[in-house]
């Protein structure tokens, strides 16, 4: 699942370089860092999911 949302948020990050997306807080190119920090999160909450408690 981590690699699927990888794939997704580097695929959006390339398109925020390319053209931005227009959404609020990424109507920049270089705020596709902003991306990389919901990647590192999204990663990060199914990592802690997927462990058994």
């Amino acid at each position: 699942m981590s690699k699927v949302i990888s794939l997704l948020i580097l695929g959006l990050m390339v398109i925020q370089i390319i053209k931005p997306l227009g959404l609020p807080g990424l109507r920049q190119r270089r705020d596709a860092w902003k991306l990389a920090v919901l990647a590192l999160a999204a990663i990060s909450l199914t990592a802690l999911l997927s462990h058994d408690i």
